[in-house]
């Protein structure tokens, strides 16, 4: 081994472990699946030249680490990851004869299904392989999963949770500001499957499709994979679609999914083949990452070589510019493209991007276009040094490791538009009939300035009947959905602002800190915001610098003319947890979930915080003997760990 092959193997290792954490645990993209694929297999091939296998190499490890939001539970057998093959050939020679099942690798979210007496008792995703995370609660809002079964033993499965393309167009469709929109349903899927709130889980129409049947004791299976597939069909299950193949009927097998896949609605990256001989699979073992009973094929993609003719760059309402590939239209699947989107700063300089550079471009997953590999790699696009919508000066930013492009003009027209299309969301000021591309022309026109505009636009009512696409109905429908928005709520006002950082929940959690009182907000010090649980120096730097910016104060003070804030207030007499704080985790019975006991708490003064500290009052968790890594922490710390039940006898 020389030091130029240890060397490019760090570097190889430093770079997949940064996608890998990019990709499951932040649900963002630093460089394509394809050159993901292309660099591990370089790195294989080193380690197998070189007999090293680098600490924390991804060729050892599988997953990502579990968050720290949601409560640990460890896998009974690990879940390790596939070996994979790209080749028919070498699909149909691993059969070695022997029959196997071929189903869909769909692409979502891994999660373990667990029953007892014929009802679910526990979700837990994939995590790292070994350890995931407690989604029980979520799991019970898929769509087709059953809650109960007619097996009444135990009974563990496994499967993908997946949200379909025209569920994920759906959503997307809804959502108006271009950046906000979910970039795949895998990401989407993987946020849904994993929030803290259900009635989200519940809102997305998750599906979830059995692959693997894990433990159910007492039942004959003949020693056959498909008929636990038929077993688990029969509990109610919707077991992922699959044939029985041999050496002689596999290439016809793989030719129907193939062409099944062109109009597929759920997200797959391949095919899965699993020994249908139960006893032969399990004599064959494993190797420390990879079991040996099943393999996986991904789709070998169709590339086309072009060239790229331009880079689009678009603005948005934070300022963030996304790059955009353009390039000569070539045919890929079926369907010309000539054009892709590259994310961010990082994937343009990893491909070493350059106006008229010779690059091959595929669809992933049959899918969406992306760059595959630049095969020119001159590396001399210019970044633009001014915004391409207002000319101001940008700069670029690194965030979790990936840099992007930002304009920092605060009055770049890109962010007004977007300002006001958060602004009159359904979140926010709740204003029907203004949509993104209605606000531009009511821009273009001079009929908005700031948000106190909205509801002055009757200034313009002659203008705006006269315009193509309104009419006297559609202008009387604008008025009274405007007038309906007069009427709105601190949090709603505050979110809508557009403060950076501040989403819905954390405009509501500030509201209710400071009382409901915009005063108390906006005059809040450094310190002050600092210290709210869940709000961070960076977080309440934008809040206190946003305050503290006379136009803006000028333009709120305006806004403040137009609308009525319902007031809250709060019953200090019912501020029973005033200075405890307490932290939730775990899966509860009394409430419908943790935001919901949340609430309670914080209706009564108290604070609900996500990690144990020494200042935390007590620990709420159901399993009172969980070795989680929160009640571990509480009993270091000698913070007392209570259920449901005993904080509903002590505390309220």
């Amino acid at each position: 081994m020389n030091d130029n092959q240890m060397n490019r193997m760090k570097e190889l290792v430093e770079l997949l472990n940064s996608a890998s954490k990019a990709y499951y645990a932040q649900d963002t993209e630093i460089m394509s699946n394809y050159e993901y694929d292309r660099l591990y297999d370089e790195l294989v091939g080193l380690e197998e030249i070189t007999g090293v296998t680098i600490a924390n190499s991804p060729t050892g490890n599988v997953g990502y680490e579990a968050v720290d939001e949601l409560p640990k539970d460890r896998h009974e057998q690990p879940m390790l990851s596939l070996s994979k093959t790209k080749s028919r050939e070498e699909l149909r020679d691993w059969l070695n004869g022997k029959e196997a099942l071929l189903s869909w690798k769909l692409d979502g979210l891994t999660v373990v299904l667990h029953y007892a007496e014929g009802k679910l008792v526990k979700a837990v995703t994939r995590g790292n392989g070994e350890v995931g995370e407690v989604v029980t609660n979520n799991a019970k809002v898929f769509r087709n999963v059953p809650l109960t079964i007619p097996y009444h033993g135990e009974m563990v499965v496994r499967g993908e949770a997946v949200i379909s393309y025209s569920e994920f167009e759906r959503i997307n469709s809804r959502i108006e500001d271009a950046e906000a929109k979910y970039k795949n349903p895998r990401n989407l899927c993987s946020g849904s499957v994993r929030q803290l709130n259900n009635e989200v889980t519940a809102s997305r129409n998750v599906n979830f499709y059995v692959y693997s049947l894990v433990k159910a004791d007492g039942v004959d299976f003949d020693n056959s994979r498909r008929k636990q597939f038929e077993f688990l069909a029969k509990q109610g299950f919707d077991v992922v679609e699959h044939r029985l193949v041999n050496p002689d009927t596999i290439m016809d097998a793989i030719a129907y999914f193939e062409e099944k896949i062109q109009t597929y609605d759920i997200p797959s990256d391949g095919l899965v083949m699993l020994y249908d001989d139960i006893a032969y699979g399990r004599s064959l073992g494993r190797t420390a990452k990879f079991p040996r009973d099943s393999i996986a094929f991904k789709w070998a993609d169709e590339l086309r070589e072009t060239v790229l003719t331009e880079m689009e760059w678009s603005a948005s309402r934070t300022g963030l510019i996304n790059p955009v590939a353009i390039f000569e239209p070539v045919e890929l699947e079926g369907t010309t493209v000539s054009r892709a989107s590259v994310h961010n700063i990082s994937i343009v300089r990893g491909l070493k991007l350059g106006i008229g550079d010779h690059i091959t471009v595929y669809k992933a997953n049959m899918i969406i276009p992306q760059i595959a590999e630049n095969l020119t790699q001159s590396d001399s696009l210019e970044i633009p040094k001014t915004c391409p919508v207002c000319g101001q000066p940008t700069e670029i930013r690194r965030v979790n490791d990936v840099q992007s492009l930002y304009c920092n003009n605060p009055d770049c027209d890109a962010k007004k538009i977007k300002s006001f299309t958060l602004f009159v969301s359904r979140d926010a000021m709740n204003v029907e009939g203004l949509s993104e591309s209605t606000l531009e022309k009511f821009l273009a026109r001079g009929f908005l300035h700031e948000f106190a505009d909205i509801f002055r636009l009757n200034r313009y009512e002659q203008e705006i009947v006269q315009m193509e696409g309104f009419g006297e109905k559609s202008y009387r429908n604008l008025a009274q959905s405007i007038e309906t928005a007069r009427n709105t709520t601190l949090p709603r006002v505050i979110y809508g602002l557009g403060i950076e950082n501040i989403g819905v929940a954390n405009a509501k959690m500030l509201c209710r800190h400071f009382g409901f009182s915009l005063e108390a907000l906006r005059d809040a010090t450094m310190e002050e915001l600092s210290d709210i649980d869940g709000i961070g120096e960076v977080i309440a730097a934008g809040i206190y610098d946003f305050f503290r910016n006379r136009e803006r104060m000028d333009q709120l003070n305006h806004l403040l003319e137009e609308v009525n804030i319902a007031r809250e207030t709060v019953d200090e007499s019912a501020q029973t947890l005033a200075g405890m704080s307490f932290v939730v985790t775990g899966s509860l019975e009394h409430y419908e979930n943790r935001n919901a006991l949340k609430d309670e708490i914080e209706s009564r003064g108290g604070k609900v915080t996500g990690s144990v500290t020494g200042k935390t009052t007590c620990l709420i968790n159901n399993d009172l003997t969980s070795q989680s890594s929160k009640n571990k922490k509480a009993k270091e710390l000698g913070i007392r760990i209570i259920s449901e039940e005993m904080f509903l006898d002590e505390y309220l």
